[in-house]
Parts: structure tokens; C-alpha cells; sequence
């Protein structure tokens, strides 16, 4: 492990040059794994581990949307495709990737399955955070771990098949053998992280809800929604405030901010760029800095998984949720970005 600075704090980071997957593969070289889930995170995950020579397994219910799109994977039934009950069975190791709510409800399914020396695998550390609220409290004799991938499982796939990696947290709950560290980052590595950095459970769970709520989805659709909407209520074309919002953010800068830097960016632009931006970032940040204050604190305090809980126990729950979604596809906003992505040019 090494330890470097990010800005002036000293972190933690393992990289694939110092656990290489030759060392991930004699660390679990007696480990049968079992992905269980094959939703968001389950087939990246599970695909990346497989092509890179581990012996892993699915298990997923049966008779679902999942259960065809493993088979149409390359996944056996019977031979590494399994219901959730016989992976869990066969496996030294279980990659608990169900969603949250998935995980909740198949909870007592697997538990019997996690016997001594076992070891638990989490990508998201709501279940175990959140026990009182989710009944998850693992075995005292068993190692549990997170390594949680810094995006979607699409994006894990697809950079593992572009020879690159997306960077992951790792954390240890519970080292019941002596080696969750190890097996912890021997997984981390297989399924194509490209560097990890350490967290705990808590941490992660309260950083991912308040991104996902915040910048990484929930303030960002929120404000292309403000800008697109005061462009078009001051005359400006859907093609126009579509561009000014969306497309130049996405095609050109945010590449380049991913490149070099926010700081490289704002050094580089126009005058008049630089001066407007230097003057409205803090009055964003001002006026943002206590809505993301209120957001962590019902994060932190229990109050947004709550309301994910109760919101999926509910019985029309899958219905109301397309309805809304539906509603966020109709916009003209979005409508509008069809018709860019299909002009861009190949």
C-alpha cells in the first residue's frame, strides 16, 4: 500500500502495480465466487472477474429479465448460473450485489448460507449502515467487505474492456479469518478497479447517497433543468438552450475538466469566460452550501434511507416510480437531446 497526498491530507491507495492480479488470483485461487445479482453492479462485476480467470458464479432468481440477460452473457445454468440458494451454498465467497431493497428482502435467504469463514462482499454500504432499519447485521464469523466502484457497472465493464479501470473504495466491517484485507483487495483488483482507496462502510454509504443526490445526478439534472428553462422562457431555441446546457458541458469541458482539472479549465478559456465564472462560482457555492449541508445531515441522520425503504415496500411502488421517470423523458429538455446526440457528428 501506498501513502500519498491528495492536496495536503495523506491517504491510503493501492494500486494495481503494487497488488497485481497475478497476486489477486494466488489470493483467491481456493475461493469459489458467487455474484449474487445481476442487475446494476452484478455484470460488470461478474464478467470482469471471469475474464480475468477467477472461479465465479452467479446466482440470480429465476424466471427473471436477469436470469435471461446472464444466460445471454455466457452464463450456464447449472454449471456457473445458479438460483440465488445454490450459489450461496457453493460459494466461499458471496458478492452481495442486489439492490438495496433487493438485499433487504433476500436477507434471509442467504444468511444461512454465510457460515463460518465465509466471507461477505458489499459494493454499497447501506445494508449493514443502516441494520436497524434493514434487519442486515452479518455473522460474527465471517469477514465482511465492501468495494464499491466509482460509477456504474456499465462504466466498470466498458473501461475493463477499453484496458482501463475505474477507481474503487474498499473497506473492511468485520476480519473474522485474518484476511479480509487481502481478499478485500484481491477482489477489488479482479473486478477491474483501476486504483482503491480506503473508506469504512459508514463513509461510503453517506458520501454515495449524498452524491447521488447531489452532484452526481439529483443537483445536476436539477440545474440543467433551471438554466434549459430560463433560456427558453427568454426566446432561446431547444436546440440552442439544449447546447448552452447540456452538450458543451458533456462533448467538450467535462472531458477536459476529467483530463486536467477545473483549474486547468478556468486557466484556460476566454477573458470574458474567466471573469464570469470566477465571479458567479461562489455565489453558486453560497447559496448550494446549505442545501448540501441539510442533504448530509438527513443522509447522516438515517432519514433518506428511510424514505428508500418505505418507498420501495410499497405495493405501487415499480408503477408510481415509471411514472415518474416517464415524466423526466417526455420533458422537451430531454426530448431536445435526442435530436442533438443524433446530429453529432460520427
Amino acid at each position: 500500500m501506498a501513502k500519498l497526498k491528495f492536496g495536503t491530507v495523506e491517504e491510503t491507495v493501492v494500486t494495481r502495480e503494487e497488488f497485481p492480479l497475478k497476486k489477486a488470483l494466488e489470493t483467491l485461487k481456493n475461493e469459489t465466487i458467487a455474484v449474487i445479482g445481476y442487475g446494476v453492479q452484478g455484470p460488470g462485476q461478474a464478467l470482469n472477474l471471469r475474464d480475468n480467470g477467477f472461479n465465479v458464479i452467479v446466482g440470480q432468481r429465476q424466471a427473471s429479465k436477469s436470469w435471461d440477460k446472464a444466460l445471454g452473457d455466457g452464463w450456464v445454468a447449472d454449471k456457473t448460473l445458479f438460483s440465488i440458494e445454490e450459489a450461496c451454498e457453493k460459494a466461499s465467497v458471496v458478492m452481495y450485489l442486489l439492490s438495496d431493497a433487493g438485499q433487504i428482502d433476500q436477507w434471509k435467504v442467504i444468511k444461512p448460507f454465510l457460515t463460518a469463514g465465509k466471507l461477505l462482499y458489499f459494493s454499497h454500504g447501506f445494508g449493514v449502515t443502516y441494520k436497524e432499519q434493514t434487519n442486515i447485521i452479518p455473522p460474527k464469523d465471517i469477514d465482511v467487505v465492501l468495494v464499491a466502484p466509482k460509477g456504474s457497472g456499465t462504466s466498470l465493464r466498458r473501461l475493463f474492456v477499453e484496458g482501463k479501470g475505474l477507481n474503487s473504495s474498499y473497506a473492511i466491517f468485520q476480519d473474522a479469518t485474518g484476511q479480509a484485507l487481502e481478499k478485500a483487495l484481491a477482489l477489488g483488483i479482479g473486478i477491474g478497479s483501476g486504483y482503491l482507496f480506503e473508506t469504512d462502510f459508514r463513509k461510503e454509504v453517506y458520501s454515495d447517497l449524498t452524491g447521488e443526490r447531489g452532484m452526481l445526478m439529483g443537483a445536476l439534472a436539477g440545474l440543467f433543468e433551471a438554466q434549459y428553462n430560463v433560456l427558453r422562457k427568454n426566446g432561446h431555441s431547444p436546440s440552442e438552450a439544449f447546447n448552452e446546457t447540456v452538450e458543451e458541458l458533456t462533448q467538450s469541458l467535462m472531458p477536459l475538466v476529467a483530463e486536467k482539472g477545473m483549474d486547468w479549465m478556468f486557466a484556460n478559456t476566454s477573458t470574458t469566460a474567466q471573469r464570469g465564472a470566477l465571479d458567479w462560482k461562489n455565489k453558486f457555492r453560497d447559496l448550494n452550501t446549505p442545501l448540501f449541508e441539510d442533504l448530509y445531515a438527513s443522509v447522516a441522520s438515517g432519514k433518506e434511507a428511510a424514505i428508500v425503504i418505505e418507498a420501495n415496500q410499497k405495493e405501487n411502488y415499480r408503477k408510481n416510480l415509471e411514472l415518474e421517470l416517464a415524466e423526466i423523458n417526455a420533458s422537451e429538455l430531454w426530448q431536445a437531446g435526442k435530436t442533438v446526440r443524433e446530429l453529432r457528428a460520427k
